[in-house]
């Protein structure tokens, strides 16, 4: 008899550049255009205000309202995604935010882009956390923050790229007499039902429905997988109510929710403070200009999530962001002089950015899997309306002092809070082990 062939090794660098590199381009130029589809308001501002009469309050409330609708489906959808799986899922996601998307272009007035933006919200919640999610089903815990860093420094590219594209699009295309914003939001619409047709086509849910790996290579993964749930006893299972009442859920809550305040009131209104340097800059120019601090920002992303997993570190390395940028946004809304302004942007994402791959680590240190899955959904639903607040409260001191800059330093007053909360969050792993026997007795 031959004897039994001996299982070859996995090459661990290997097989994790592999699922890099299957999964990770895909959902980041998903991510590219979401942002995209979300963010090119604040472009199509240069000319839109003007057009639909639209105050600095109304452009606050325009910008803000679509988490409204974020906020409200946010948990039902990562519900659905675990039921239907999340190829399906995303899809559903992609297709409907890029016809809504499409049809904000055909506006008429301030009530109709209003309801709108509210519907763009209800149709992209869930699709952050469920990728999210999905990327916890591909890779280990020690490779969490630089794999979602990988993923979420689509946000910065988005703007790198869209406001070059927003911009000269608003610039130079004017077909059937219609304005360059109304062109640029239905060109941009587009790409999003394109990703929703592919992604149904190309994602898999999960690891052992792959076809492009080996058996040897799942179950490789598979047992790489339990170890790292073995190796976190503190991690606690919740259900949906349980987890909604956490503390540190709520914890964290706040602290994105403050976060977020601060990360889009800057950016919704960056291309109208570059705008206000002078009025010989041309909208292509704005978009070039504003390119400059989310290429800085990408930079900064990537590296310090880096260091994150390298010293699997995430407490401090959430919290030192934070305070950076409500330092750097303090002085963005203190200096006149355009460079230094750009500089002090420049900082202040650099900050706001680097903070978001070790934060979206720390639900994984003391919830199991399923309940972290519902608690990113919900720290991220709360968290949104501060997407809501931020733009607004600054559209409403701006028309109200016709200037950004209290509006910012009150901003970087509730970030330098939120720094300082998240510098003392405190994971007790006795607590937690012993919340997890309670839940596991009921």
């Amino acid at each position: 008899m031959s004897a039994t062939p001996m299982p070859q090794p996995i090459d661990e660098r290997a097989l994790v550049s592999k699922i890099t590199w299957k999964i990770i381009p895909f959902v980041f130029i998903l991510y590219v255009i979401s942002y995209l589809d979300r963010a090119n308001i604040g472009y199509a501002a240069l000319q839109m205000n003007k057009e639909l009469a639209l105050s600095s309050e109304a452009f606050g409330l325009v910008s803000g309202i679509f988490f409204i609708g974020y906020f409200l489906f946010e948990v039902p959808s990562n519900v659905a995604l675990n039921r239907f799986g999340a190829r399906i899922w995303i899809a559903r996601i992609l297709l409907t935010w890029g016809v809504i998307s499409v049809a904000c272009g055909f506006v008429q007035n301030a009530t109709q882009l209003y309801i709108l933006r509210f519907l763009l919200g209800v149709a992209e919640a869930g699709f952050f956390p469920g990728i999210i999610v999905y990327l916890t089903y591909w890779f280990r815990q020690k490779e969490l923050a630089t794999t979602v860093a990988l993923f979420t420094a689509a946000i910065p590219v988005s703007y790198i790229i869209g406001a070059p594209v927003s911009t000269w699009i608003m610039d130079n295309v004017n077909w059937l007499g219609w304005s360059g914003w109304r062109w640029m939001l239905v060109l941009e619409g587009v790409p999003a039902v394109v990703g929703g047709v592919l992604c149904f086509l190309y994602l898999t849910d999960r690891p052992h429905q792959a076809t492009w790996l080996t058996q040897a290579e799942k179950d490789w993964l598979q047992a790489e997988q339990d170890k790292d749930r073995k190796s976190r006893p503190a991690a606690v299972h919740l259900d949906l109510g349980r987890t909604i009442a956490n503390p540190r859920v709520l914890y964290l809550s706040f602290i994105y929710f403050v976060y977020q305040c601060g990360s889009l009131g800057t950016g919704y209104w960056m291309p109208q403070i570059i705008k206000s340097f002078s009025a010989r800059l041309s909208h292509t120019q704005v978009g070039l200009i504003a390119m400059i601090p989310y290429l800085i920002a990408t930079i900064a992303m990537i590296c310090w999530s880096r260091s994150s997993d390298k010293r699997n570190e995430r407490r401090l390395h959430s919290a030192i962001p934070l305070g950076v940028a409500a330092v750097a946004m303090l002085a963005t809304g203190l200096v006149t002089d355009p460079v230094a302004s750009i500089a002090m942007i420049s900082l202040t994402l650099a900050g706001l950015y680097a903070f978001k791959s070790p934060f979206w680590a720390l639900p994984t240190l003391f919830l199991s899997r399923e309940s972290a899955s519902v608690s990113i959904a919900i720290i991220n639903s709360i968290g949104n309306l501060g997407g809501f607040v931020g733009p607004f409260f600054i559209g409403y001191v701006k028309g109200s002092t016709h200037s950004a800059t209290t509006g910012l330093m009150l901003l970087a007053g509730l970030v330098c809070v939120a720094f300082l909360m998240t510098v003392f969050i405190r994971i007790d792993q006795r607590k937690n082990a012993a919340e997890g026997a309670r839940a596991s007795a009921h």
